[in-house]
């Protein structure tokens, strides 16, 4: 057996296990131990019966005082009752459904009990504990779990595959860089995690395998850069393309403008990001230095995730004065053979697309800058095609990121932020009322969409499944369209409309045929209708900060005033926080620093969201010093052997490649 055996073969797994662990991303031995613990159990700390506070988890250890009773109530259930002593008190022990577990308790034994104690008027309880033998006193690993499979299965399983296969679990980073920061050996460091002495002992095992995947990440994202540096695009001169802008651009714009076309100019392939908040005219400066590709007899394509947002990108673009082609899987054919043709033979220089632009038969006869709005809506392998002719890259974000963390997570980009807004923005009115005025907040909705504009409500958000999502997005439509909003235009926009039905949806909507848009997140990104001034969030304690700024700002896109209501019956710090935050900020960028303060980490990185790998340990904002740490450590290997040839860092160039291949 081996890291890479089929987690079938191991023993107790069979089949039907398998498949549960499957479900759970395991299907190796080696992915089996790289499944670490959320948590644990502290069955280490012993606690007298008579110190045990109701209500709380703790761990007795106690003398069988009599063999389980069985006792059977209605609806099939039966009980099985015993007594326990530790000399400090008494404790009376029921199990349900429990027949196995019940007969291996054995008078006179002493054993360990681990839940909640509970009182009534006559003795003290303890409902369904666990239950070990007495000399199991330690900490015990709580796991991700699936429907099948619990953490003690997964204990006995890992343990049984470290005895296994645990010594083939080799070393990748160099001692010297180990001893630098205090990190435990790569094997100890997985032993510790499933089965550690300690919580410390625990806390370093799991520093160790953090450091472990934050290293990969920059080290693999350094080597990406040094690899472009490499290669070689067109050098673009620069243009005064700003001046002829009929309106004045922002310092932000225009500092952006000035940093990518310097380092157009030259052979290297630029390759940055652009952040910029809602409406901070990221179009304009794409639209300059795609002008810029174009005064040089080269070509520029910009990518979008949606048709409609390509088509606004496309108008935006007409504009401001440039001559671009729009290919979208709905162009008519014979436009799209033309569009085709004219990118092949140079004679069209600038295009706008979605992934149509990504197909086989589309070729560019001088490829030198691509312009990618939300990369992570992109694959990989798609992006690739583009990226092999080694253009000029300006990747567009509107989601705010922290700079400190933008500068870790696309370590192999420079970062240019847009901060500032273009004047005569109106701050968008932004109030938290609870449940029982939604027929005051629907009836305000309706004064607007009388006076002839447009808004959204966002749907309730349920979290079980994806299907009931949908369910709840089309029952809340049609409960709105027969009721609240019976005689309006209603849409009906969710991420599982297929891709022509949504885009005519979005298209009815800015064409004003829809007067109330009934959507799910799936608004999040790329609606543009300035005509849209009123948005109602459901269930707002649901979302993060930054998701709601992000739906927020699919209002106030016009010139006069617009508002969001969002409507929650939460009454927890947390959410009063959040809404707190949404009336008082308008800055993308302080309300994600703020996001990262409230919910932490691991839910403000959706991982598909932003196409970071799926970090196992590892959690960016928290491990932010590690972060620094991992980044320092990538320089300073890289500083000494700028391609990893060097023999002794084989195994680091290894797990850069694994991680990047996947």
């Amino acid at each position: 057996m081996n890291l890479a055996t089929s987690i079938q073969y191991l023993k107790g797994v069979g089949e039907k296990r398998a498949a549960n662990l499957r479900r759970l991303g395991i299907t190796t031995l080696g992915e089996l131990l790289a499944h670490v613990p959320r948590a644990y159990e502290d069955w280490q700390t012993i606690t007298p019966i008579a110190d045990a506070q109701p209500g709380q988890l703790c761990c007795v250890r106690a003398i069988v005082d009599h063999a389980p009773s069985e006792h059977r109530i209605r609806g099939g259930l039966t009980l099985y009752k015993t007594r326990v002593t530790d000399g400090s008190g008494v404790l009376n022990i029921t199990m349900f459904n429990t027949g196995y577990l019940a007969g291996q308790l054995k008078e006179g034994q002493a054993y360990l009990f681990y839940g909640r104690r509970s009182d009534n008027l006559l003795a003290c309880e303890m409902n369904s504990p666990q239950i070990a033998p007495s000399d199991e006193a330690r900490l015990r690993p709580v796991y991700p779990l699936t429907e099948g499979i619990s953490s003690r299965v997964l204990e006995g399983l890992v343990t049984t595959a470290l005895t296994q296969v645990g010594t083939q679990v080799k070393e990748f980073l160099p001692d010297e860089l180990l001893t630098e920061h205090d990190l435990m050996p790569r094997l100890a460091a997985l032993q510790a995690i499933h089965c550690p002495e300690s919580l410390e002992q625990a806390q370093q095992a799991r520093r160790r395998l953090a450091f472990n995947e934050l290293f990969t990440l920059q080290l693999g994202l350094r080597l990406l850069k040094l690899g472009r540096a490499q290669t070689q695009a067109i050098a673009l001169p620069p243009t005064d393309f700003l001046s002829t802008l009929p309106f004045t651009p922002t310092g932000a714009q225009a500092r952006a403008v000035a940093q990518a076309a310097a380092d157009m100019a030259t052979t290297q392939p630029m390759h940055r990001l652009l952040q910029g908040d809602v409406g901070s005219g990221k179009t304009a400066v794409a639209a300059a230095l795609m002008h810029q590709a174009a005064q040089a007899g080269a070509q520029a394509a910009m990518l979008a995730p949606t048709e409609l947002l390509a088509r606004q990108h496309h108008a935006t673009l007409q504009k401001l004065g440039l001559d671009c082609a729009l290919l979208i899987g709905s162009t008519p054919a014979a436009q799209k053979r033309k569009h085709k043709a004219a990118l092949e033979d140079g004679t069209q220089p600038l295009v706008v697309g979605t992934h149509a632009l990504l197909q086989h038969d589309v070729n560019f006869a001088r490829l030198a800058l691509l312009v990618v709005d939300e990369q992570h809506r992109f694959g990989v392998d798609q992006r690739e095609k583009l990226a092999q002719q080694h253009p000029h890259t300006l990747v567009m974000s509107a989601t705010p990121i922290p700079r400190s963390l933008a500068m870790m997570i696309f370590g192999d980009m420079d970062i240019t932020v847009l901060d500032e807004l273009p004047p005569g923005r109106t701050p968008i009115e932004t109030y938290a009322v609870p449940e029982q005025l939604r027929e005051r907040a629907y009836n305000y909705v309706k004064k607007h969409l009388d006076a002839g504009q447009q808004g959204y409500i966002v749907c309730p958000r349920v979290e079980e499944s994806e299907s009931r999502d949908l369910a709840s997005a089309k029952q809340f439509y049609e409960q709105l369209a027969q009721g609240q909003f019976a005689g309006y235009q209603l849409g009906l926009l969710h991420g599982k409309l297929p891709a022509k039905q949504k885009d005519e949806v979005m298209r009815g909507f800015a064409a004003g045929d829809v007067q109330l848009l009934v959507a799910t997140t799936v608004i999040e990104v790329g609606i543009d209708v300035p005509n849209a001034v009123i948005m109602v969030i459901e269930n707002a304690e649901r979302f993060g900060l930054s998701q709601l700024h992000q739906l927020r700002g699919r209002v106030g896109r016009g010139g006069g005033q617009s508002t969001c209501i969002l409507i929650s019956n939460a009454e927890n710090e947390d959410a009063q926080a959040r809404f707190a935050i949404m009336k008082d900020s308008a800055d993308g960028f302080e309300i994600a620093r703020r996001d990262l303060e409230l919910r932490g980490p691991g839910e403000f990185f959706g991982q598909r969201q932003h196409g970071l790998p799926p970090f196992k340990i590892a959690d960016i904002a928290a491990d932010h010093e590690l972060l620094a740490q991992t980044r320092a450590a990538a320089e300073g290997i890289l500083a000494k052997d700028p391609s990893l040839q060097f023999e002794e860092n084989q195994p680091m160039r290894r797990a850069c490649e694994k991680l990047f291949a996947e």
